[in-house]
């Protein structure tokens, strides 16, 4: 089955590096206008923009931090591209704290940090974009959380609890949005290779993340990628308020 996303924008955040990437990738292949966001790393956006298949996307910055910033990304976004079809949220940080090593002061720093750009950046900006797409008719946000969000993060309480509150985020908009035909999904994979997940994939304990898997690796971005696409094409509306694992049966609930 061929899908094509002719006509469509997409804005990916964090879309410099990583799973952005290979998501930005993906939609460009299929004819999308693609929107690459970056808050610090212009040079891996603009590395991102030149590995897309030709066609008249553009890059935005942007401190999901910041809601300045999201309103204006929000504005620039909708300028310059008339209508956004799919939202994906990737941009987030994860920043290892265990408690035994961390002072209090270091704990509100984190925490604070994280909480404010994982899920309140990605609340603000799925706000301001879902009011546009309610006014058009149709859209789509697609969340990417975490399979930390279910098993628990304990050197990343603070990235687990961000993702945990976006899985809940994303549940609700799906039932407040639907009636408006906009809809709203999440994937939550495990490790990926990403400069993210480094720090862990090439640390002493790479091999036994590896081995959590029973096929002995972690995921490609591109794996995590395909998972995104596949929600924003046609035919997936039932599926709006999922929460899809991509992890290679490494963490399975029920």
């Amino acid at each position: 089955m061929e899908i094509s996303f002719k006509g469509k924008t997409v804005l990916i955040t964090g879309s410099s590096s990583g799973i952005g990437r290979a998501t930005a990738i993906m939609f460009a292949n299929s004819d999308a206008r693609v929107i690459v966001h970056y808050n610090k790393n212009l040079k891996g956006a603009q590395e991102t923009h030149a590995m897309l298949k030709p066609g008249n996307h553009f890059i935005i910055s942007g401190d999901l931090a910041n809601p300045e910033d999201i309103n204006n990304m929000n504005e620039t976004a909708w300028e310059n591209a008339a209508k956004i079809d799919v939202l994906v949220n990737n941009a987030a940080m994860h920043i290892e704290l265990p408690i035994k090593d961390a002072s209090y002061d270091k704990w509100l720093e984190i925490w604070d940090r994280t909480i404010t750009t994982n899920l309140g950046g990605t609340a603000h900006l799925s706000f301001l974009m879902s009011k546009k797409m309610m006014e058009a008719g149709s859209g789509k946000i697609i969340n990417v959380s975490s399979r930390g969000a279910f098993r628990g993060e304990p050197n990343g309480i603070a990235y687990g609890a961000s993702k945990a509150g976006l899985n809940s985020m994303g549940q609700s908009m799906a039932k407040a949005l639907a009636p408006y035909n906009v809809f709203v999904y999440t994937v939550a994979p495990g490790f990926t290779e990403t400069e993210m997940a480094g720090y862990a994939l090439n640390g002493p304990n790479g091999d036994e993340i590896r081995n959590q898997s029973p096929l002995n690796r972690v995921a490609k971005p591109e794996e995590v990628a395909r998972a995104i696409f596949l929600l924003a094409s046609e035919g997936t509306d039932w599926m709006t308020g999922c929460i899809v694992d991509v992890n290679g049966a490494s963490y399975l609930r029920t």
